[in-house]
């Protein structure tokens, strides 16, 4: 076998599907199912002990342990049939005790298992399709009975022991809620209820005959004895289930009211003040007893907190929660969710903070991933890990302290990771784009992007200069300094699935689905030699740390070893299939992961026998990555099953492998500019807080130092004040104390003397007494035994008639006995507990007895001393006659003991019998209110039934009327609903002409900013033609000299020479030319914008005047409308006019009142036609007011255009050349 151990050392990570799948082994550790392991994790100290799974099952399926916290069961699925495996968790390692499975049953799984409250059963119930549950006696590995559950095979999720009864099991499911009975080898069917309407998800025990039932629609239903006692809904209010009152009203508005939103109970959790029981996502509800009808009162939610790392925090909160437990002591709670995270709360916290609003879980560990985790790396001066994961997120770890350093979700889906070896920086894959991150102190930041979409594969070089990023079947090289593509390696048929860089980075080996190992020169970005094998896919490739030897796995369930692109070797994995592989840096040891999450070492060279490597179970899915550690010390694997798992690699005898050199980590972190100079200033405030509170402190104290020095000086004179008093005091109590002395001296030789002659008088007295006492005790002599002769007789007669009496008594209470053993079995439970009560008492009344039995000890042993001591003063025939005396004491003591233990049998007796009489009447009580309340529940039943058919003629009656209602409703409905569109119409209009005026604003501020760039040019030309003239001058002052030597050839040359020496260059002349070119570019370019501009402002202009022209047309035919409806009006007022006339004329008024009527009725007339011309006038002015302004801007818009195109005119031309010279 292979020399390389591989140790289980820590893991990351929560198998979220396992029922049950939290427990408390006590105070400080707890047990939890992860990969393909059991997790023993002892809270305060950090460390993990494992407990590894069977080699060939299909993972676990449920958990339990045992009342007394000494044995774990696990159930297993497997290949051929279901088993469950039973642990001693106090031995270390933990010693596998029995493995129990049923080969009768044709299901591969148990989905719920439980031990008994003695820990000596075991009960299990199998899954589909039989749903059978079978109960063993697990020690001896016998089953006792089984019974398929429930006949129309409806799902079954859960199975459990009453708490102080092994024979009774209780089973819950979709529509299934059942009580069994374990009796003579069989479990019978106890409780016969429908409850087809209910999916019950769990159960809990509250007390020896209540179960407590949550369902996937949020409600709670209690059963007391197998029958239905009390219902509660999560969202809404309880509904008990006993005889209530309540109003018609009531009852028609809980039936008319509306039904809320549903949530699943996933689990219930009792403890000794009520229960707790999840209340959908993220939430928590807290149960209480009270003493009413209610039973149980809601008091407060527990809650999970948000997550801050998250791009959405709000998501943590909708966690389903799957299992709780509960601590030996009932301090803490402990929660696992559907996201494998593990919650912790201390109960007494949560039950103090009633007064708060929210109270929520903390994290009992580092967050975990809660999905298959894609990618995996690690770094060479850090002890890190990265991981990334399909939950969308990126977290780094630390191997040495085993903790979680960073973590950070995002919204897209991560595929990849690679650290840069000095574990500042970090390369992650996402499904839209690969980003490089700066790895901070407290953050992981994105400072680069490279449009690489779905990257599933990336890698920094060994010296991290390079790194390598996958795009489908071809590799990119990117430069880590400068962001360049430095080469592109293309080759693939298929996607690539794994890459390796060797040690010197010169080289990158590949793998893809197209069955090719390639190995490529990253210098040159050629391929150098190539292994393709079509028949296989790949799925992981390593490199030897000499780059010439390449370790290769695929689908073809072997470990090739290739070197120079041919195959050196090839290991078979015996019916697996590898996933990954990874080499040690020494290149002594090889590791591989396969898909069945079991890892396998093997020393290297590879061994010619298949078997000889170790294989250990770690993973629960297939492992994803494998990667050593830079000193060889840890080996860690990744997998689909969303744990992340250390293994410590050592050799067979345990040691760990030598480092050839001892590395120190770097201790550098990153930080940004802006939180450093934050922090810097959050210190300088601390700082300037602490000197503040400092100098206020001393001020305190000083003010408090004197305020004490003022007291301890009042104290001191106060002090000094009251010694001379006590001194003056104590010098008078000693003269009476003296005084007192001589006193008391003649007093004490007073009463010397009287007691002597005291003395003589007593004993004078006592030799009398002496005489008489004797003389009664002869009195007394006779009379004890003529009363013993009576008592003998007596308790003859007692005897013969206690055995009649009890003949008699044994045959009534046999027959008695035989009538009643049916009504003693049926009382059974309530004897037993009343025996434990009576054996309580019992014992408090011995314990209470004894102490009254040490009193009276005590105190007959003080007078006996006392008669003890009377007794030696009584000398000669006293001592005689006491002996007499006490032996005839003795025997009456002894009589009369011997009668008391008859009357107390005899009491004992009639104890018993009055006992049953009462247990006999309290049954038929208890039958009689049973009785009782079946009537009562009959007669409401039929109250209801009354209420109900009242209810539906309401019901109709209210019906008529609401139609009546909307009938009268709909016109006032239409009319609204027009003005309503009519307002609409306006605020659109209204909302338009502001967009207008902005756009116009926005273009007036465009414009002037280029008219300011445009002044800025013209003075810098300007500038320069003033610099050109002033040049032009100097030249025709040296040309005017130059002409002076005119008659001279020869210093007329010199003088020219010099000239164009001093004025003219040749780059001079390039650089004019190129500039003025650059002139004309860009006055063409400036102008041709101009142009643009101008023309769209021009079609905004025509646009605007189209529109504007628009609304003047409409206004213009609202105005027509209206003049039409005026002109109406008026033609009926004068018709009516002349009615009014008639009349009038008929009627014979006089002038005088015709005169007023017309008079008025002409104000009407003109009130009525001015009003609403003036509102109409009002209209048109607003109209021509705002049309007026737009012109005025318009007018202001298109001078400003004419004066920016007379700037662009006269603005001068560029010169390309001097001017010619003139003579």
């Amino acid at each position: 076998m292979s020399v390389i151990v591989a140790q289980s050392h820590y893991i990351f990570g929560l198998r979220a599907t396992v029922v049950n799948n939290v427990f408390f082994f006590d105070e400080q550790t707890i047990i939890f199912p992860s990969g393909n392991n059991c997790i023993k994790y002892n809270v305060d100290q950090k460390w993990q002990k494992f407990i590894p799974g069977s080699e060939k099952s299909l993972g676990m399926q449920a958990l339990a342990i045992s009342p007394n916290r000494r044995y774990l069961a696990v159930s297993e699925k497997g290949p051929e049939k279901a088993t469950i495996t039973i642990y001693e968790l106090a031995s270390v390692p933990f010693k596998k005790r029995k493995v129990l499975s049923a080969p009768d049953l044709t299901a591969h799984e148990f989905v719920s298992i439980a031990f008994s409250p003695d820990s000596k059963y075991l009960v299990a119930q199998s899954g589909a399709p039989e749903w059978t549950m079978i109960f063993w006696m697990w020690e001896k590995q016998k089953v006792m009975a089984a019974v398929k559950t429930d006949s129309l095979n409806n799902p079954i999720y859960q199975v459990s022991f009453n708490p102080q009864d092994n024979t009774i099991i209780c089973a819950t499911g979709r529509g299934v809620f059942k009580l069994f009975h374990y009796i003579e080898g069989n479990l019978k069917q106890t409780n016969f209820q429908k409850v087809d309407s209910h999916n019950f998800l769990c159960h809990a025990w509250l007390s020896e005959n209540r179960v407590i039932c949550g369902t996937d629609t949020g409600k709670l239903c209690l059963w007391e004895s197998g029958d239905l006692r009390w219902e509660h809904s999560i969202n809404g209010k309880a509904v008990a289930k006993e005889m209530e009152k309540s109003s018609e009203n009531e009852r028609s508005l809980s039936t008319l009211g509306a039904s809320q939103p549903s949530v699943r109970i996933n689990a219930i959790l009792a403890y000794s003040k009520g229960f707790l029981c999840s209340a959908g996502p993220g939430r928590v509800c807290m149960f209480e007893k009270v003493e009413d009808k209610e039973l149980y009162k809601r008091n407060r939610d527990i809650k999970i907190p948000q997550d801050e790392h998250s791009n959405d925090p709000s998501q943590s909160e909708l966690q389903e929660i799957t299992c709780m437990s509960l601590s030996p002591s009932e301090e803490t709670v402990l929660i696992s969710t559907n996201k494998s995270q593990l919650y912790t709360i201390a109960l007494s916290s949560a039950e103090i903070s009633k007064g708060e609003d929210d109270v929520h879980f903390e994290y009992l560990t580092e967050q975990w991933h809660s999905a298959p985790i894609t990618g995996l790396s690690i770094c060479i001066r850090k002890p890190l890990i990265a991981t990334c994961s399909l939950d969308h997120s990126v977290r780094i770890w630390n191997y040495e302290n085993n903790s979680l350093e960073l973590y950070k979700e995002y919204q897209e889906e991560a595929y990849s990771v690679s650290l840069h070896p000095s574990g500042l920086y970090a390369l992650v894959g996402f499904s839209d784009k690969l980003r490089l991150m700066n790895l901070l102190i407290d953050d992981i930041r994105p400072f680069k992007e490279f449009t690489v979409r779905g990257c599933r594969e990336c890698a920094f070089s060994h010296g991290g200069h390079l790194f390598a990023a996958v795009n489908g079947n071809v590799i990119h090289i990117y430069s880590t300094t400068t962001f360049e593509n430095v080469t592109n390696l293309k080759g693939h048929n298929g996607k690539v699935r794994s890459i390796a860089w060797s040690t010197d980075d010169s080289k990158l080996v590949s793998c893809g689905l197209d069955g090719a190992v390639y190995e490529w020169n990253s210098l040159l970005g050629k391929r150098e030699s190539e292994c393709v094998l079509k028949s296989c896919s790949y799925n992981s490739v390593a490199l030897a740390p000499d780059s010439k030897t390449i370790f290769a796995v695929g689908s073809d369930q072997s470990l090739k070893e290739i070197s120079d692109g041919q195959f050196v070797r090839e290991v078979p994995s015996l019916d697996v299939t590898y996933t990954a592989v990874a080499i040690s840096h020494s290149g002594r040891m090889l590791f591989t992961g396969t898909s069945n999450g079991s890892i396998r070492s093997m020393k290297y060279p590879l061994p010619l026998a298949s078997k000889e490597f170790n294989e250990y179970q770690g993973h629960a899915g297939p492992v994803t990555r494998l990667v050593v550690t830079p000193d060889d010390q840890y080996l860690l694997s990744i997998s689909e099953d969303g744990c992340l798992m250390l293994w410590k690699i050592s050799d067979k005898e345990g040691r760990g492998l030598k480092r050839d050199k001892e590395v120190s980590y770097a201790e550098e972190v990153l930080i940004t500019r802006s939180d450093l100079e934050e922090k810097n200033q959050v210190m300088l405030e601390l700082k300037t807080r602490v000197e503040e509170l400092k100098m206020e402190n001393e001020y305190q104290l000083r003010l408090k130092d004197m305020n004490y020095n003022e007291k301890l000086k009042e104290l001191t004179e106060k002090f000094i004040q009251e010694m001379e008093v006590l001194k003056t005091t104590n010098q008078m109590l000693k003269a009476d104390a003296e005084k007192q002395e001589l006193r008391h001296q003649d007093e004490t030789s007073e009463l010397i003397e009287k007691q002597s002659r005291e003395m003589q008088d007593l004993e004078t007295a006592n030799n009398q007494k002496l005489l008489l006492e004797y003389e009664k005790y002869q009195e007394l002599h006779v009379k004890s035994q003529r009363m013993q002769e009576e008592y003998e007789r007596q308790l003859h007669d007692l005897e013969e008639s206690k055995t009649q009496a009890l003949e008699e008594l044994t045959e009534y209470y046999e027959a008695k006995l035989q009538e009643k053993t049916s009504q003693l079995q049926l009382t059974q439970d309530e004897a037993r507990q009343h025996l434990r009560e009576f054996e309580e008492t019992k014992k408090q009344i011995e314990e209470d007895g004894d102490r009254e039995i040490q009193d009276m000890k005590i105190k007959y042993e003080r007078r006996l001393r006392e008669e003890k001591e009377a007794s030696l003063r009584l000398k000669g025939e006293s001592g005689i006659m006491r002996k007499k005396f006490s032996s005839l004491q003795k025997d009456i003591e002894e009589r009369t003991a011997d009668i008391e233990r008859m009357k107390m049998e005899q009491q004992k007796l009639q104890g018993v019998i009055k006992s049953l009489e009462k247990d006999i009447q309290g049954l038929k009580r208890e039958i009689q209110e049973r009785d009782e309340t079946i009537q009562d529940k009959e007669k409401r039943i039929y109250d209801l039934k009354k209420k109900n058919q009242e209810l539906e003629k309401f019901k109709f009656v209210l019906d008529y009327k609401i139609k009546e209602l909307k009938k009268q409703i709909e016109p006032r409905e239409n009319e609204i609903k027009e003005m309503k569109e009519q307002i609409q119409e306006m605020e659109a209009e209204l909302e338009r002409f502001h967009k207008q005026n902005t756009q116009l604003d926005l273009n007036i501020t465009e414009l002037k900013q280029k008219l300011k760039a445009t002044d800025r040019e013209m003075h810098k030309e300007r500038q320069k033609v003033r610099d050109v003239e002033a040049v032009v001058k100097r030249i025709k002052t040296d040309i005017h000299n130059c002409v002076g030597f005119i008659q001279e050839p020869k210093k007329l040359k010199d003088s020219i020479r010099d000239l164009y020496s001093k004025y003219v260059q040749d780059s001079d002349v390039a650089e004019i030319v190129g500039v003025d070119a650059d002139i004309q570019r860009e006055y063409a370019k400036q102008r041709e914008h101009l142009e643009r501009s101008l023309n769209t402002l021009q079609k905004k202009l025509a646009k605007d005047s189209e529109i504007h022209r628009a609304d003047t047309v409409r206004v213009m035919q609202e105005n027509v409308t209206l003049i039409k409806e005026i002109n109406e009006l008026r033609r009926e007022l004068k018709v009516s006019r002349n009615k009014v006339h008639d009349l009038e004329a008929a009627l014979g008024l006089s002038r005088k009142n015709r005169k007023t009527s017309l008079a008025d009725s002409r104000a009407f007339s003109a009130d009525s036609q001015r009003s609403p011309q003036i509102l109409r006038l009002n209209i048109e002015e607003e109209t021509a007011r705002i049309a007026e302004m737009q012109k005025l801007e318009i007018k202001r818009l298109r001078d400003l255009i004419q004066s920016q195109e007379h700037a662009q005119v006269t603005r001068p031309l560029s010169v390309g050349k001097l001017p010619a010279l003139t003579t």
